[in-house]
């Protein structure tokens, strides 16, 4: 049998128990995932395309008196904004913002200086809708603790047909002053939270401990309040796949670790995760799908957590998500801060002392080991040894029952001994 990850919910898991010979019993236990309902990832951007579409709409008749009675003002309006300096260039090391051309990243600085400064309508450097949006989308995906900020609504100026300029402004969902205030209460939470990691820690140190932290502190809760952005998270620990992708992005930040939110779709639903920058290469985090559980043959449930979208390659990636054609993503090929390599779980060769010990290590301290094989091959010949033979007793003393996940995709045995 397989361990399948379920991405939609928590569905009642099949149990399969054999029972063997020196009362010896071995349990095939199923895991369970969480992920991103169709309302949430799409609606994060879509109300975007759909706000302009309103706007062109409701608004033509105001536009058309903008241009009837404000012909002078228009040029005027351009005239000023030649005469400002230009927005603060803050985001040259982020990732999406390098994917944009320069127009592109001058729309971008334009857009974040507004956010930041929460101004009401900003006229923005293009009259081309599509690169406003890119640049829109490549703000999203940089800056995850836009918390004050759902999305923007525009304004066309023209002068007869000619489209003069495009003003953005910004949809804010609170004052300057409930942004400040529950800043202040975030900042205190992510102090507490990343006391336990340095800014001088190894880039794997940190990708590790946030992806640990949002498993063990966050939940995944459909409907949380707030799960599009980073409230949900620090203030209520519950949130959904976008909320998740906000705080690796902004927790990454905060320790000096590039990242990026990506989104797309995981077994044909909405999705999001994170692009992360690892000692100088690119590895996919999906932190929503690391907070996983499963289920005893009693019913209860028990999380653990799921290092396979914890720094993954593309085609580690590509098993499960489809990401969108917003963001040009590079080609992820490194392995070195694979979790499986770097914690020395990943099996090359048969070597009774070594795998027995990574079991005897686990079983001693009642914990969750995943092993993840070279080959189907090696995988079988383990399976064959340890739980259908027996031999997991020659390394785990008065053990009398396994609870296992077996994983055929990934090429991996999870051995549960927090469950005796």
């Amino acid at each position: 049998m397989e361990w399948k990850k379920r991405i939609t919910g928590k569905n009642p898991k099949k149990k399969i128990h054999t029972r063997l010979a020196a009362s010896l019993t071995f349990v095939l236990m199923w895991s369970f995932g969480a992920g991103c309902s169709q309302m949430d990832v799409s609606n994060y951007f879509f109300q975007n395309h759909q706000s302009e579409g309103v706007l062109e709409g409701q608004n033509q008749q105001s536009e058309d008196i903008l241009e009837s009675q404000n012909q002078q003002p228009a040029e005027n309006l351009e005239t000023k904004n030649q005469e400002e300096l230009p927005p603060e260039r803050i985001s040259l090391e982020k990732y999406a913002y390098q994917q944009l051309d320069s127009a592109g990243q001058t729309v971008y600085d334009e857009m974040l200086s507004a956010i930041l400064d929460q101004e009401k309508d900003v006229q923005i450097s293009t009259t081309d809708t599509e690169l406003m949006q890119r640049a829109y989308k490549a703000v999203c995906s940089d800056y995850g603790g836009l918390f004050w900020v759902d999305g923007y609504v525009f304004t066309r100026y023209t002068k007869g047909e000619e489209l003069m300029s495009l003003e953005f402004s910004p949809k804010y969902t609170m004052t300057k002053e409930q942004r400040l205030e529950l800043q202040k209460q975030i900042d205190g939470i992510v102090e507490a939270w990343l006391a336990g990691i340095s800014i001088n820690d190894t880039d794997y140190d940190k990708a590790k401990y946030v992806y640990e932290l949002l498993a063990l502190n966050t939940e995944y809760v459909e409907n949380a309040e707030d799960s599009q952005n980073i409230v949900s998270v620090f203030l209520r620990q519950e949130t959904v796949c976008q909320g998740y992708a906000c705080a690796v992005q902004y927790l990454l930040g905060q320790l000096g670790i590039e990242s990026a939110i990506v989104s797309g779709t995981a077994r044909g639903e909405p999705h999001a995760w994170n692009l992360i920058r690892l000692d100088g290469e690119y590895y996919y985090m999906d932190a929503t799908w690391g907070n996983n559980g499963y289920r005893n043959q009693e019913g209860r449930e028990t999380s653990f957590i799921d290092y396979n979208y914890m720094a993954m390659t593309t085609a580690e990636l590509q098993m499960g998500h489809q990401p969108d054609s917003e963001l040009k993503l590079p080609e992820c090929n490194a392995v070195l801060n694979n979790y499986y390599i770097k914690e020395g779980n990943y099996i090359e060769e048969w070597d009774l002392d070594f795998i027995g010990g990574k079991l005897s290590q686990a079983w001693e301290h009642q914990q969750v080991v995943t092993l993840r094989f070279s080959d189907d091959s090696l995988k079988e010949q383990a399976f064959q040894y340890f739980i259908q033979d027996g031999h997991i007793r020659d390394y785990c003393g008065g053990i009398t029952q396994i609870n296992y996940i077996e994983d055929s995709l990934w090429k991996e045995i999870s051995f549960c001994f927090d469950q005796e």
